[in-house]
């Protein structure tokens, strides 16, 4: 029995790469994004949608047919790993292309990145499939057990179930020889929309029809499942795949490798110290344990393949393990107490296995007051162990510190944490679950924290990692977005390979902000070309000092629901291609003055169009200054060669000099392609001033004096005046315009309120400044004063005079009795 191990030249590995914490200096692979803006017109970008076959076979040269969309103009294929030789490329139509290619046989099995370019664009990542086994076609129907296909064993089937299709194999196994099923369904599929996927479900059924071996998702191959059975007696057996919930398409293709090669579910330990010979246990998937080595690749590899390789043939698929410089300690039972787990010295790499049932690993070191450590777990995300694991650290009085589950969407825990005192510190790790077996592996790996920038591509069309395109005599552009970990100075970015003919203007990325773009420009005539290509980035602060950095690329092959990525592979490296030129040169013109916050300018963007180019030119930014508006709405009509861009700042935008660059998207022929302009320097500075405004009052058919504070912020030579606008309806201003020095300290708007003025409050006046510099003008906007309109008092009406009330007549006075007889005395003479 003997083993080897192949390096990973494509970088190909599931989805979820986890950094290497260990890097020592700030070099970073950046993959290039290509110039699509997010226009409605769709991109006439290739899109390759299958490959038919699906795999190859090492040692010979094949045929492979790239079915897609806008392939008419291909003329080549990029292989990462230069042991798959291109020997011809052939645009048969818009649909399709022949390609023919020659596998070396020292190609291992597994899947191989490729890139179909055109003249232009690059079109989306493909796996391919390469195999050691001889392959045979599915012949339907093969759906029930009276019509399945024979084959022999040691065989792969290439296939396509499609909607509630079963697919049928019979095989004749001897007694005791191993039967096993490896299948490629979704690992080669290609669906960001959630839609022709694969999900497979394979079995291996008796003579009597019944499933003695099933697996549907499997942690090593994720949503692809892999089973065995070892029969008693000789005879035919049935392997059965179909999709797990009988969906399916025509184009849901498969790659079923049966045979009896060896299976390694888990290697141990999981990886080692470059050029080291690797003495390991490898666990097959029927449990059985096998001694053996491999040797390691003489530099640092996050993601090393190995297979294994005995007398019964290879794995159809790599292992993964680790490769760095980290001492490595395999874990010693007993070691589940933290108060007695073994002590080691940092840095170190712990290996080991959850293997029982709530077993748990503990591994102790010493750390030193007011340090930072980082503890980091590769098992399920990067080994594709069955652990779902949880780490905790306690300290040197055996408390918790800090405690980690899943992070960052990946399923493996990690942390960094500061000691708060010298002493022993112990950090343990367990199965979410409480569960065990032998495959349960992991990798720790602990290190005293260091700072670190992370460098990744900005997604401009989304879920998909596009490359570079620069048309030939013009520009193209992307963004560089940089994570920092323990480092917060500028980052300076070089490219130090670039196709012949293309150039590139790189601008730092600023303390504390995390993009910046990249132009890329290429001489008129560079013929069409497309090279992978790296990005260094550089930690421009002096006194920081080991900071890394590096970059990985993510390709979304499969999205499922909520478009969760179900499958990806990253690539260490991008792609720049030069593509045709374009029917017209752009420009976007330097501003020669600055732009202040609260203020407001136009970029100017020139078109010089070749004869008979009569199309409209959308315009877009790329990126945006921080605290920077622009427009994104303008276009230059067919008949126009010019047109002004509206741009804002607001109070906070973030000073100094700013790369801007403007994305141009045109009509082109199969839909739409975008070029970018050539990047100008615009400059952000504080505003030049500063008002008090004033709550005022009036009324309808008055006039008054607005009178507005202002405080010189910077001093200035050059002519300067201040308007006053957002004059509520009925309102003039004789001298809405004043001049404005360096002296001046109030300005007195004369305001004139028409007598059907709009009554009420308005908080709508601005003013803006205007400084006239090396012939163009800065311009600030600064508001709101409020004015408030009343209707004019009236006086009440006068009073009519009141009428004098009419006396009334006294009533007369009652008689006394005696006045009475008195009066009646006189009547009677």
């Amino acid at each position: 029995m003997n083993s080897f191990s192949v390096g990973c030249p494509s970088g190909v590995t599931g989805i979820g790469v986890v950094r290497n914490r260990v890097v020592r200096t700030v070099v970073a692979c950046v993959v290039f994004g290509c110039l699509q803006s997010a226009a409605t017109v769709r991109a006439s970008y290739p899109v390759v949608e299958r490959l038919q076959p699906m795999g190859v076979c090492a040692g010979t040269e094949t045929k492979l047919t790239f079915h897609g969309q806008r392939l008419g103009d291909t003329y080549d294929v990029v292989s990462d790993d230069p042991r798959i030789e291109i020997v011809d490329v052939t645009a048969v139509d818009g649909k399709k292309a022949d390609v023919t290619l020659k596998v070396a046989e020292s190609v291992s099995p597994g899947l191989y990145p490729l890139r179909l370019v055109t003249k232009t664009g690059v079109a989306n990542l493909r796996l391919l499939s390469v195999g050691h086994l001889p392959v045979v076609a599915e012949e339907e129907p093969n759906s029930r057990p009276d019509q399945a296909q024979s084959v022999p064993i040691n065989h792969t089937i290439e296939g396509v179930v499609d909607t509630e299709d079963v697919d049928l194999f019979n095989v004749d196994v001897a007694a005791g020889q191993r039967l096993r099923v490896e299948v490629e369904g979704i690992r080669l599929a290609f669906s960001l929309r959630n839609q022709n996927i694969l999900d497979p479900y394979v079995a291996i059924l008796d003579s009597e029809g019944i499933e003695v071996a099933s697996s549907d998702d499997s942690a090593l191959l994720q949503q692809d499942g892999l089973c065995t059975y070892t029969p008693d007696q000789a005879g035919t057996y049935t392997v059965m795949i179909r999709d797990s919930s009988f969906r399916g398409s025509r184009v849901s293709g498969y790659r079923l490798h049966i045979g009896d090669f060896p299976r390694p579910m888990a290697i141990f330990p999981a990886g080692g110290q470059p050029g080291s010979v690797l003495q390991a246990q490898w666990i097959d998937v029927d449990g059985s344990v096998h001694e053996d080595q491999f040797q390691l690749p003489s530099l640092a590899d996050d993601h090393h393949r190995l297979w294994v390789k005995t007398d019964k043939g290879i794995s159809p698929s790599p292992n993964t393990v680790r490769v760095n410089d980290l001492p490595v300690h395999v874990e010693a039972e007993p070691n589940d107490d933290i108060r007695k787990a073994p002590e080691f010295t940092l840095p170190a790499a712990f290996c080991g296995a959850v293997d029982k049932d709530n077993d748990f690993d503990c591994f102790s070191f010493q750390c030193k007051k007011g340090r930072r450590y980082r503890v980091e777990v590769f098992a399920r995300h990067a080994l594709r162990s069955s652990l779902d694991a949880v780490l905790n650290v306690f300290g040197p009085d055996n408390r918790t510190i800090q405690s980690s589950d899943d992070v960052a969407g990946r399923m493996d825990p990690s942390l960094e944490f500061a000691a708060k005192e010298d002493g022993k510190h112990t950090i343990r790790i367990y199965d979410h679950l409480r569960l065990g077996t032998p495959t349960h592996q992991y990798r720790v790996e602990v290190v005293e924290a260091t700072a670190e920038v992370n460098l990744t591509l900005k997604e401009l069309r989304r879920d998909e990692a596009t490359p570079a395109l620069v048309p030939a005599g013009g520009h193209g552009a992307i963004m560089v977005t940089a994570a920092r970990t323990n480092y917060g100075g500028p980052i300076g970015i070089d490219i130090p390979s670039l196709p012949d003919g293309v150039t590139a203007t790189t601008f730092d990325v600023p303390a504390g902000r995390g993009e910046i773009p990249v132009l890329l420009s290429a001489k008129a005539g560079t013929d069409p070309i497309c090279q992978p290509i790296s990005l260094t980035g550089i930690a421009k602060d002096p006194k920081a000092l080991n900071v890394g950095s590096r970059f990985v690329q993510t390709h979304k092959l499969v999205l499922g629901q909520n478009r969760r990525h179900m499958w990806a592979t990253d690539t260490p490296h991008a792609l720049c291609a030069v593509v045709e030129p374009t029917p017209f040169e752009i420009e976007l013109v330097q501003p020669k003055t600055p732009i202040v916050r609260q203020g407001s300018a136009n970029l100017v963007v020139r078109v010089k169009r070749n004869d008979g180019f009569k199309e409209q030119i959308a315009l877009r930014t790329l990126y945006n200054p921080p605290g920077v508006g622009v427009n994104n709405s303008r276009r230059i009509a067919g008949d126009k060669s010019e047109a002004l861009i509206p741009i804002t700042a607001n109070s906070r935008a973030a000073t100094g000099q700013w790369p801007m660059i403007l994305m141009a998207t045109f009509t082109a022929p199969g839909g739409s392609q975008v070029i970018a302009t050539n990047a100008i320097d615009l400059q952000v500075e504080n505003e030049y001033f500063k008002y008090a405004f004033p709550k005022a009052a009036t009324e309808q058919g008055k006039s008054m004096t607005y009178a507005v504070n202002v405080e010189v912020l910077r001093e200035f030579d050059d002519e300067a005046e201040i308007e006053l606008v957002g004059l509520p309806n009925g309102v003039t201003s004789p001298k809405a315009v004043q001049p404005l020095t360096k002296d001046s300290t109030v300005v007195n708007f004369p305001l004139e309120i028409a007598a059907d003025a709009k009554v009420g409050k308005h908080r709508t006046l601005v003013c803006v400044a205007r400084l006239k510099r090396s012939g163009e003008v800065i311009t600030q906007t600064t508001g709101t004063g409020e004015l408030r309109i009343d209707k004019p008092m009236v006086a009440a009406p006068a009073k009519k005079p009141e009428k004098p009330a009419a006396k009334k007549t006294a009533e007369p006075k009652p008689l006394s009795r005696l006045e009475q007889l008195r009066q009646k005395r006189q009547e009677m003479k």
